[in-house]
């Protein structure tokens, strides 16, 4: 019998890295700074949001009792995260279909203006009111950045490429956050800074990502897959296949599956995170002064008492610049390992192992965190199993979108979350409330194990989610 010769492979897949040319590095570079330099602004936010408050609202404190003026503090830190949470959704929404007909570059250069200037303008606050219109503007342009940038990263680089880079660009983010919270360390929010409160300073730096709209407009083009749509939709029927339609997301049974999927999905997330995850410094806060009245007590002494809280704040305010840095350390790992499962086993087993880790490991923290060290251990936690889904987001999401509005699709999915979080971080009172009435003590904790069940709407939404592992970016 004669041998049969079989013939090599002529090649192999290549890996992620391979094949890409220096401009889409470049691009992923510049794409991953704004988006990273995004979260530093969220995360400055996040550290000063308590200190900056009790600093605004300082003469309430005069009249009150002492934890009294506390919760009102936290109702009112409430209010300024939703409202940033409401600007975030509405240019999210704006963003989101300018990019489909503006361009990227354009879009992308504009929400970074937005966020910087209003993130800079919050160190002038001199009332609440005012400190919480600063970030309802702020949020409006961080809407922009992530749909954007991802966007631009997935037109740009190769296919084999896209998972990875889209994964690296979402973990990247951790950078910013890292980097606002080791400065944190320096400039303590509740101290002061060259004779200035530290909440301010912080904000001042916030506007340094301007600088960033330089070189991305002098350097980055917009993607070859955007300008064919756009002359698509020039050529052709412009109803069919006007750039940045809103309304081809649910009058297509296709796009419409999508949409009200990325929906859900984002919203399982971004409340998991915003509505519980990054309410981390306020748990440390009320778990260092539990641990000093169950110990020592309060001094009856007015003055004493003021003496003793200030030193509280400021060895909080440390604690909390370690542990967020802890908790953003183990939110790069956490997208990382998103990517790594997405790209291997794909994206819809990826999402589920999210979800329940997320609302096992969450639930747990915030109901046993008591002690310093607990926080060193319990926030890196909090961050892998919050972020990783995140990962997520920025992967999928313009996976299951066609060019024509991809920055549209993308950009309503998370933002549209934003409101449902809002609404969800404004009825954490009543919530808080409610399990008075019951007779349930320490609130807090169990208000936020509540809040942890929205993972279960996750998991349900994935019953319809497309898998979009190894398929090509849709078109029609």
């Amino acid at each position: 019998m004669a041998k049969v010769e079989t013939q090599p492979s002529l090649s192999k897949p290549l890996r992620w890295y391979e094949g890409i040319t220096p401009y889409q590095w470049w691009v992923m570079i510049i794409a991953a700074m704004a988006w990273g330099l995004d979260t530093m602004a969220q995360r400055l936010f996040i550290l000063v949001r308590t200190p900056a408050l009790e600093n605004l609202m300082g003469h309430l404190a005069e009249t009150t009792d002492p934890a009294k003026f506390d919760q009102i503090v936290k109702q009112f830190g409430t209010y300024s995260t939703a409202s940033m949470m409401v600007g975030w959704a509405i240019g999210g929404f704006y963003f989101g279909i300018v990019g489909d007909r503006w361009g990227r570059t354009k879009t992308l250069s504009v929400s970074i203006l937005a966020y910087s200037i209003f993130t800079g303008l919050s160190g002038f606050s001199m009332f609440w009111w005012d400190f919480c219109i600063y970030r309802f503007l702020m949020g409006c342009g961080i809407g922009g950045a992530f749909a954007t940038g991802a966007t631009l990263i997935a037109e740009t680089v190769p296919s084999h490429s896209r998972a990875w880079a889209l994964g690296i660009f979402q973990a990247l983010s951790a950078v910013g956050n890292i980097f606002a919270s080791l400065v944190s360390k320096i400039i303590m929010p509740s101290g002061t800074f060259l004779s200035l409160p530290g909440w301010r300073v912080l904000f001042f730096m916030g506007a340094i990502p301007a600088v960033l709209v330089f070189f991305i407009m002098k350097t980055i083009r917009e993607p070859d897959a955007w300008l064919a749509a756009r002359a698509s939709a020039n050529a052709e029927d412009k109803l069919a296949k006007q750039m940045g339609d809103i309304r081809s997301m649910f009058t297509n049974p296709r796009w419409r599956r999508n949409t009200l999927v990325g929906m859900v999905l984002a919203a399982s997330g971004v409340v998991g995170l915003w509505g519980v995850g990054f309410w981390t410094p306020e748990l440390i806060r009320h778990a260092m002064k539990t641990e000093l009245i169950q110990s020592q007590g309060i001094p009856k002494d007015p003055t004493e008492e003021a003496a003793v809280l200030a030193t509280l704040k400021i060895k909080a305010d440390s604690v909390i610049a370690t542990g967020t840095a802890l908790q953003d350390v183990g939110a790069f790992f956490g997208m990382f390992a998103f990517t790594f499962v997405a790209t291997r086993f794909g994206r819809r087993i990826s999402f589920g192992i999210s979800f329940i880790v997320a609302l096992l490991v969450v639930s747990f923290a915030f109901l046993t965190l008591s002690k310093e060290w607990h926080v060193y251990v319990l926030l890196p936690m909090i961050g892998f199993v919050t972020l990783s889904v995140f990962g997520g987001y920025s992967i999928y999401f313009p996976e299951i979108f066609p060019t024509r509005f991809r920055a549209t699709g993308t950009a309503f999915c998370y933002n549209a979350a934003r409101i449902v979080t809002a609404v969800v971080i404004v009825m954490g009172g009543a919530i808080q409330d409610g399990l008075k009435s019951l007779g349930v003590t320490e609130v807090f904790r169990w208000g936020a194990v509540i809040l942890c069940s929205f993972y279960l709407l996750g998991l349900v939404a994935l019953i319809w989610a497309p898998e979009t592992k190894d398929q090509p970016l849709p078109e029609d």
